[in-house]
């Protein structure tokens, strides 16, 4: 098989980190804090769910 066909959880991992890094780099006023934090909640949650939905199988 072919291994990449099967590597979303690895790519998912890697968008969150890259979300992340993304948020850390906005400004420190009111409305960059806000975005930071729905960045990070909405860029992680995938990775999580997936590997939630790969336990319940």
């Amino acid at each position: 098989m072919d291994e990449n066909v099967y590597d979303l959880e690895d790519r998912l991992i890697e968008f969150a980190v890259h979300t992340m890094e993304v948020a850390e780099a906005l400004p420190r006023s009111d409305s960059g804090r806000y975005l930071s934090g729905q960045m990070i909640r909405s860029g992680t949650s995938p990775a999580l769910v997936y590997g939630e939905a790969q336990s319940a199988e």
